[in-house]
């Protein structure tokens, strides 16, 4: 029993010398220092009997009752700067700036804040503006306008030159100081600048103006390359075109082209007709009458050769100019000019080729009566005689016709005999017309396509009339 009581009497005095430790130890955190008073103590760098203790980033014992602790801020602070100052050209400017500074980390510094701000450490930023605000005072009436706004950094080093003593007595250090504005009531900053502005408006409208005129400029290049390519474009379009167009004209040909070599086929085939026809013509008429029948017998062929050369002619002519209206069409993309004048130039040889090959089968019709008529000029006349013979008759019944009463005697021998004289009228004119002929003058035998011998001589002829019973 005695055991476990001693053993609780060392437990307890245990727990309170941890206790007391714990209420004795104080530790320092890294932004703060300690300020021990209430004994002698010697620090590095400070004089003896000082009459206190700085502790700064560790643990300290402290005697509670003999010795009191406090704690110094070793954080930053800031202090905003607006102070109304003159420069020294008598202009009112407001510079507004910002200070930046904490306690110093050397025991020096520590002790002189501790001295000044140890319970007075929410007026810190109130003493430097203080400080501060006289000093920039005294700089800037020291300087000009354009000193201070060309060079900042000058203002800003003479204003911590000046409160550095100052500071330092206090225990602080300044980490940064800026002049953020300075304020220009009068204007003369702004007319200052005004040169210079514009000065720099005018260099910006030049250089937009030159930037204007650039691209202006590579527009205008771009336009050009866009229509020279449009250009380009257009161009292959329409040769493409060209070739469709050729290639459809092409085949629009096809089938005029094929209609005219049929047409030709058909005008060949109908030739050939034509010629068997002739020749077939030729033969019956040769077979059926002799010389009379013989000259109309060439006659006809005559006629129905150059009939058949006519429209051999017309046919290679229509064939022709189907050909040449063909190729004018093939070729009326390109030249229609020249397909057109090609056209007419062939339409007028193919007319003058007809007009010629129906004057050549007139002549050679001419030639082949005139041919016939030297050949057997009476076969010719009797044949014409022939043809003309109704008239002819009529002509001589008219003589009777004004005849109410005919008397006739011999009874049948004087019908006869009026039928007789009748038709001896016939060969009266069948000499009539010979004689007219031998008459005649060589152009107007010429004109009339015939060529007449010369006339019989009178011995050769005669004509026998008979009246009644007598001759």
């Amino acid at each position: 029993m005695g055991i476990g009581i001693l053993a609780g009497v060392v437990v307890g005095a245990f727990a309170v010398l941890i206790a007391v430790f714990k209420m004795m130890w104080r530790v320092a955190e890294p932004n703060e220092a300690l300020i021990i008073s209430g004994s002698n103590h010697k620090n590095e760098g400070l004089g003896a009997g000082m009459g206190f203790r700085i502790v700064t980033g560790r643990g300290t014992l402290v005697l509670p009752g003999v010795q009191a602790v406090r704690k110094l801020s070793l954080d930053l602070n800031e202090t905003q700067l607006s102070v109304e100052c003159v420069t020294h050209q008598g202009i009112p400017l407001k510079v507004r700036g910002v200070v930046i500074f904490k306690v110093g980390d050397d025991f020096v510094s520590i002790a002189n804040a501790a001295r000044r701000f140890l319970d007075q450490q929410k007026l810190m930023s109130e003493r430097v503006h203080i400080v501060f605000a006289g000093h920039l005072r005294a700089i800037v009436g020291g300087l000009t306008v354009e000193d201070m706004i060309r060079d900042r950094e000058k203002l800003t080093g003479q204003a911590r030159s000046a409160c550095g003593t100052e500071m330092e007595k206090l225990g602080l250090i300044v980490d940064s100081l800026q002049i953020h504005e300075i304020e220009d009531p009068t204007g003369y900053i702004k007319n200052l600048a005004a040169p210079h502005a514009a000065a720099v408006q005018r260099d910006a409208r030049i250089a937009q103006a030159e930037a204007n005129r650039r691209a202006t400029e590579a527009e205008q290049q771009a336009a050009a390359r866009m229509s020279e390519a449009t250009r380009d474009s257009e161009i292959l379009q329409a040769g493409y075109q060209a070739e469709r167009d050729q290639a459809s004209a092409k085949a629009r040909q096809a089938g005029p082209l094929a209609e005219a070599a049929s047409r030709q086929e058909v005008v060949v085939q109908e030739t050939r007709v034509a010629e068997l026809e002739g020749h077939r013509k030729e033969q019956q008429l040769q077979a059926e009458v002799r010389k009379p029948a013989d000259a109309m017998a060439y006659e006809t062929r005559t006629l129905a050769a150059a009939e058949r050369d006519a429209r051999i002619s017309a046919a290679e002519a229509d064939a022709k100019e189907t050909e040449l209206a063909s190729a004018a069409e093939a070729t009326a993309t390109r030249l229609t000019g020249e397909a057109e004048a090609a056209v007419q130039h062939a339409r007028g040889l193919a007319v003058a080729e007809a007009t010629r090959a129906k004057g050549l089968a007139e002549a050679e019709a001419i030639k082949a009566r005139a041919a016939a008529l030297a050949e057997n000029q009476e076969a010719v006349v009797a044949q014409q005689l022939a043809e003309k013979w109704p008239e002819i008759v009529s002509a001589g019944a008219s003589a009777f016709g004004n005849v109410d009463q005919m008397v006739l005697l011999n009874g049948a021998d004087g019908m006869a005999d009026v039928f007789a004289k009748a038709l001896t009228m016939g060969g009266t004119g069948l000499g009539l017309a010979r004689q007219l002929l031998s008459t005649m003058n060589p152009a107007a035998q010429e004109r009339l396509g015939v060529a007449v011998p010369p006339a019989p001589r009178a011995s050769e002829e005669s004509v026998e009339i008979t009246v009644g019973d007598e001759k």
